[in-house]
């Protein structure tokens, strides 16, 4: 079109003249049929029309629902996919991951649960006991067994039965005979799956735990006489609470063990300035405090959603 012709057209009416107008000439006013879309219901087969779209979208979105349902759920029976890593590198992982037997049925038999894909995941289980078997450890500590351990928000309830001890029993199967690890959870009725296959695994001798917070729990061990006992640590829990659980448990641990750490990377939501809520800004907190810790040799391992590998230095 010409500037000439262009400017000789009058303009559109600004959009509440326009609506105006539309009122005078007895237009019909759009009836919103969702969020930023609407139609003009001018005759009955208009009306037909507008619903029959309707009833496509909304099958369409219940459509991507379910498949992102779907795809959760697949995610969860491989286990938690690791960050960064594309799917069929990861599988590529898990394949080539020595996966004890009962581990693989208690990963399939929660795999389906509503946030199992937050567990560990074959590859960080395996890495959980070589570090065991590299110590020789003797005693251990796991806090969060079922990563639940402190059930105060309704939005963290979904959590309760997710891990189910997939932890805790890959680092008791690395464990000797004569080994000992302290599994600390409060809720009771997470343990019914998880029993089950300690006792499947014949590690349930192994294990002993404390039903309690566990802040407490480690609070109690101390009370006990039992500081600089333990071998290994490895700490999957509320990230709210990781600066107070890091200091109890270098009371605990020995000159020379270790204290991993789950979770440091969050999703990558801790290298996002937007992100402040309150874990995420708990985790940069810890990481940072750690980062300045001399008390302990630090290495952050970008496997799962990040581990940080501790090795205590000093008495504390």
């Amino acid at each position: 079109m010409s500037p000439r012709l262009a400017a000789a057209l009058p303009l559109p009416p600004p959009p509440a003249a326009g609506a105006a107008a539309a009122r005078g000439l007895g237009v019909p006013r759009p009836r919103t049929l969702l969020s930023g879309a609407s139609v003009a219901f001018s005759s009955p087969s208009s009306r037909r029309g507008a619903l029959a779209c309707l009833v496509r979208l909304m099958c369409s979105r219940h459509s991507s629902a379910a498949a992102a349902a779907a795809e959760a759920v697949e995610e969860a029976r491989r286990g938690r996919k690791q960050l960064g890593m594309t799917l069929p590198l990861y599988d590529y992982l898990l394949a080539n991951v020595r996966e004890h037997p009962v581990l693989r049925e208690l990963r399939e038999e929660t795999a389906t649960m509503r946030g199992s894909q937050m567990q560990v995941s074959p590859a960080q289980a395996q890495l959980l006991a070589m570090l065991v078997q590299i110590q020789g450890a003797q005693r251990c500590i796991e806090v969060g067994v079922f990563t639940a351990v402190l059930l105060r928000k309704v939005e963290e309830m979904y959590t309760l039965a997710h891990e189910k001890g997939y932890s805790s029993l890959a680092v008791a199967l690395a464990l000797p005979e004569s080994g000992r690890l302290v599994a600390c959870e409060r809720d009771e009725r997470c343990l019914e799956v998880a029993k089950k296959y300690y006792q499947r695994a014949g590690v349930a001798h192994k294990i002993d735990v404390q039903h309690a917070l566990a802040a407490d729990s480690l609070r109690s061990l101390l009370d006990c006489g039992e500081a600089s006992s333990y071998d290994f640590a490895f700490v999957d829990a509320d990230k709210r609470m990781y600066e107070e659980y890091f200091e109890l448990l270098l009371k605990l641990v020995r000159v020379g063990g270790l204290i991993v750490m789950d979770n440091v990377l969050w999703y990558g939501r801790v290298a996002d300035p937007l992100v402040d809520d309150q874990k995420t800004i708990s985790i940069r907190n810890f990481n940072k405090k750690v980062l300045e810790d001399m008390r302990v040799d630090i290495s952050m391992v970008p496997i799962g959603d990040g581990m940080t590998i501790c090795r205590k230095l000093v008495d504390t």
